[in-house]
């Protein structure tokens, strides 16, 4: 094994990479040089456009897409940030929306279509409950990741300075995802409607039991983050991918004894041991036979959404280190 490559990480700061960040656990053959990007999306955008770091943690759906369209780097199954989606999409209270058929000819927004938890949700409301996405007008107010996506019909731009919180207020919007906030040209926040968005309800008002049900009839457990490397680097130093999933495996292992001991107590945490009365032991499953369904999913998902242009193999979007 070559030895001390030397390499460019931007992954986010959780309780479960932590270790792999401050160097207490280490990426064996690697000198890491880990770069904070805050927020993290904003480093989506830096590697979906300049391919500006060695390793980064993506939004999957923004990955799958910019993969479709030839970028030259390539997925590990390492998932470090999940949640359900039966929750997160807010209506007016006053828009007649009694469940997600009701979406139709409706005006939604969402910052950006190919925003994972937007394409999450759709599948969701698609695939359970019949919804005709075609016949809902996707309202967004940022920039898709990937430049060359071309959207559908029926995904429009929301007038020049208004952001979905106003139109939400104003009545243009029957209903919006929770917290619509991006990353706007310049890198900057776009803005969202975290302080108003307790005046909507949830399209779902029993979203958790919803989604403990989904789960246990599909085996689908939506990821979010997960970490490319590029493909320069595998070519040259192929074992990396194992270094990395071992590294980030064994954090993770650390930090589920921790939620064992009861010494885990971040927000993070509570949400992760919440999960677990869902999902199992290890709210964060890494490989790739672990997280089939998922991924699965997510491609498919992507596709019928019209994000990408043809189906996509898991062989090509995955390394999968546990048999490398």
């Amino acid at each position: 094994m070559a030895r001390n490559v030397r390499l460019k990480i931007a992954v986010a700061e959780y309780p479960h990479t932590s270790a792999v960040r401050n160097g207490s656990i280490p990426i064996e053959g690697v000198d890491a040089e880990f770069i904070t990007v805050e927020p993290q999306i904003a480093a989506f955008r830096r590697m979906v456009r300049q391919v500006e770091f060695d390793v980064c943690e993506l939004a999957p759906t923004t990955y799958i897409i910019a993969r479709a369209y030839g970028a030259p780097f390539v997925a590990l199954p390492i998932f470090v940030f999940r949640r359900f989606h039966h929750a997160g999409l807010l209506v007016r209270p006053d828009a007649g929306i009694r469940g997600p058929k009701d979406l139709e000819g409706r005006k939604v927004g969402v910052r950006a279509y190919s925003v994972t938890t937007g394409v999450w949700t759709r599948s969701v409301l698609m695939n359970e409950y019949g919804l005709d996405s075609s016949k809902v007008t996707w309202v967004v107010d940022d920039e898709e990741h990937v430049r060359q996506l071309a959207l559908p019909p029926n995904v429009v731009h929301a007038p020049a300075g208004r952001s979905l919180a106003d139109m939400m207020r104003d009545g243009e919007l029957a209903a919006g995802f929770h917290g619509n906030a991006g990353v706007g040209r310049t890198g900057a926040p776009t803005s969202g409607w975290k302080t108003v968005e307790a005046d909507y309800p949830e399209l779902f008002a029993n979203a958790a039991e919803l989604e403990a049900d989904w789960y246990r009839r599909t085996g689908i457990y939506p990821m979010h983050g997960t970490i490319v490397v590029k493909d320069s680097v595998l070519a040259e130093y192929p074992w990396v991918a194992k270094s990395l999933f071992a590294a980030f495996s064994s954090a993770k292992s650390e930090w589920l004894a921790r939620l064992d001991a009861g010494t885990a107590t971040s927000a993070s945490d509570k949400k992760y041991l919440s999960l677990r009365q869902v999902v199992g032991h290890d709210p964060l499953p890494y490989g790739v036979a672990a997280n089939l369904k998922s991924i699965e999913a997510l491609a498919g998902a992507a596709f019928e959404q019209k994000l990408i242009p043809a189906r996509i193999s898991i062989a090509r979007l995955f390394v999968d280190p546990e048999k490398a």
